[in-house]
């Protein structure tokens, strides 16, 4: 049955149903543990750290192809 809903269906059971959704999401929101402003920068700063290591990495992968393709076609 398309458009019902758990209690009583159709619009009116969506209508009498957002305020209880709305109270449950405050309710779950103030669970929520925020990090702090230190974790924060120390998890960008960690982002930052591991993706300049990774594009390093694949620089140097690359390259390594780049240069050992350049080879066998000269080869050619």
């Amino acid at each position: 049955m398309a458009g019902k809903t758990a209690n009583g269906g159709g619009i009116m059971g969506l209508i009498r149903s957002t305020p209880e959704f709305i109270n449950q999401v405050k309710a779950e929101t103030s669970k929520v543990v925020w990090p702090t402003r230190k974790q924060t920068m120390m998890t960008a700063i960690m982002v930052i750290i591991m993706t300049t290591a990774l594009g390093l990495f694949f620089l140097a992968l690359d390259s390594a192809f780049n240069a050992a393709t350049q080879f066998l076609l000269s080869l050619i």
